[in-house]
């Protein structure tokens, strides 16, 4: 094989072991630092950064910051040493620098600065952005997770699929990317919002395990930990398997990676299971942070006849916490909070020295703060937050003064990972315009029950085998035992609106390959790059992707989406409305 006459060794290879070794590096140019006649320079490559000692800074003309340059010499040994570098300890003396790829003068940000540039900037020049150590590690970290994904499912019985990116259209929740084509004008393709038909027809095929670590298009609006448009997860399926079987297999794998490749305390196997109501009553949301130790009670029945104006007829939710030594301004920024989630502020009250003070308690007669007091348990140091709202407001804003409350008091360990399982979803929800059902989660899930469940019980009470993995608040796995009976299949979506026609015509291969023999199946989908946000201790999804949108929805890199050319509209059988 014929030598590399690019390089010998990689830059942040190099130890003091190799002092005396004649080598040839490239990379990019870090740092330039000249001191009278002689120059230093640090160079870049995908493996670290090695500082290189020119005794002639005239080797440096022509030459600048993120140029690509070759460099041969001899390894030798720092005299003053710098033992936070892997390479602090030797220095390479250049005898020869050649030029492999320019940069001009004026970048648009400084690579060491990439973090803290504005997001649209350092999206626009991703390359650059990518150059950062910073970044450049956490994808590094990323294709090393991947990695271990695939081998660790391989070794439990997995066998990796792929599936089609162009599909067909499927009510999954969000809307869909749809993909025109010149074969049949005016007819579309859609982007998959996940393989789950595909890998249930491949469970049907007969095959054990499915997994593929999976591209999913959504077409909704980004947030923190949802990138809009194009996300990764790791999808599984396995035949003749219980919702046990799957947990177990889950619960193995994402301890592993967490303990694999972070710093974090993670708990140990098998998670806590949680049902969605009980999730919903303590935590007034499905995806609780369990590093928090706040739970929410409901006191609606309490203040039922009670003659507080802002509490009469509402859903009040009640938080208790030790904050009865904070200020007057601590619960008027808490109320602020939560006026700017659009709701109406909250109420709240503190036990300092035996005496309950607050918001409300004026209104209270004695026998009716007594009985507050004591149904409550509030002792001194003891602080109540009360949210009164409509239901499924009160709901939202007690869930995130919850949170707000264990971020403002420090009482959330963040060094720990704490997963969990929401169990016993809801199959259905009421469409908040007609009043009707519509699937509440995954629409070829198996209902408890199964088909006499759907005949005989009000939809609303239907529970389904629908699993959710929370970890630190964050859903990070999705999954459930599937429908594999046409009939139950047709009476679930008709339920939903949907009649027998429109299933054969939305689904045709999935409710034909059910006529055939279909095994009992189950499966999930971890979303990856959601998971490693906490891995990598980063607080927006985009800084785990490396060629991610913006919060818009646009490529700044690539300069997408684009208008296509009217051939190109006309080919396909489509117009656009100008307006």
């Amino acid at each position: 094989m014929k030598a590399n006459i690019y390089r010998t060794n990689n830059c942040g290879e190099l130890r003091i072991n190799d002092v005396g070794k004649r080598v040839i590096v490239s990379g990019w140019i870090n740092t330039i630092r000249k001191l009278g006649g002689i120059a230093f320079l640090t160079l870049r490559d995908n493996f670290g950064v090695t500082q290189i000692i020119l005794r002639d800074e005239k080797m440096l003309e022509g030459l600048n910051k993120e140029s690509v340059v070759k460099i041969e010499g001899k390894v030798v040994e720092r005299e003053s040493k710098n033992l936070k570098m892997p390479t602090g300890e030797i220095e390479v003396e250049a005898e020869s620098i050649s030029l492999l790829g320019k940069c001009q003068n004026a970048l648009p940000f400084e690579i060491s600065e990439a973090p803290e540039t504005k997001e649209e900037l350092r999206l626009k020049y991703r390359f650059l952005d990518l150059r950062n150590p910073q970044l450049h590690e956490r994808i590094l970290k990323r294709a090393k997770i991947l990695q271990f994904v695939r081998n660790r499912l391989t070794e439990l019985g997995f066998v990796e699929f792929q599936t089609p990116i162009l599909a067909n259209t499927s009510p999954e929740g969000a809307r869909d990317f749809i993909v025109p084509t010149v074969y049949a004008p005016g007819e579309f393709y859609a982007l998959p919002q996940s393989p789950q038909q595909f890998k249930q027809l491949l469970m049907v095929s007969g095959f054990d395990k499915y997994f593929q670590i999976a591209p999913c298009f959504r077409n909704e609006a980004a947030r923190a930990d949802r990138t809009p448009g194009e996300f990764y997860q790791i999808d599984m399926e396995m035949s003749f398997a219980t919702q046990d079987d799957v947990f177990e297999v889950c619960e193995t794998l994402s301890t592993e990676i967490f303990k694999n490749f972070s710093d974090y305390q993670v708990c140990n196997a098998p998670f806590k299971r949680i049902k969605w109501v009980e999730a919903m009553e303590k935590y007034c949301t499905d995806k609780p942070d369990l590093r928090n130790p706040l739970v929410i009670e409901d006191a609606t029945k309490f203040f039922e006849s009670t003659d507080v104006s802002f509490l009469k007829g509402k859903t009040v939710k009640l938080i208790k916490a030790k904050a009865g030594d904070k200020s007057r301004k601590f619960f008027d920024n808490l109320s602020t909070f939560i006026v700017s989630l659009e709701g109406k502020g909250l109420a709240w009250a503190k036990m300092v020295e035996n005496e309950l003070s607050g918001t409300f308690v004026k209104a209270f007669k004695d026998e009716e703060k007594n009985e507050f007091v004591k149904q409550y348990e509030i002792k001194n140091g003891d602080a109540v937050f009360i949210i009164a709202d409509q239901k499924d407001k009160a709901t939202k804003f007690a869930g995130a003064l919850r949170n707000k409350l264990g971020e403002e008091l420090d009482i959330v360990d963040k060094n720990k990972i704490e997963m969990c399982w929401i169990v016993d979803f809801p199959f259905y929800e009421k469409n908040e315009e007609t009043g009707k059902p519509d699937f509440a989660h995954n629409p070829f899930s198996m209902p408890q029950g199964e088909l006499k469940a759907l005949n005989e019980k009000d939809p609303f009470d239907i529970e389904a085998y629908q699993y959710d993995l929370v970890c630190n608040g964050y859903e990070m796995l999705s999954g459930a035992i599937r429908n594999h009976d046409p009939e139950i299949m047709v009476k679930a979506f008709e339920i939903a609106g949907y009649s027998k026609e429109v299933v054969e015509q939305k689904f045709p291969a999935l409710y034909n390959a059910f006529h055939y023999g279909a095994p009992p199946h189950a499966g999930c989908a971890f979303g990856f790059d959601r998971m490693l946000m906490p891995i990598m201790h980063q607080d927006s999804i985009r800084e785990v992707i490396a060629f991610p949108l913006n919060k818009n929805g646009r490529d700044l890199l690539m300069g997408s989406p684009s208008v296509p050319t009217e051939e190109q509209l006309k080919s396909c059988g489509i117009s656009i409305d100008k307006k």
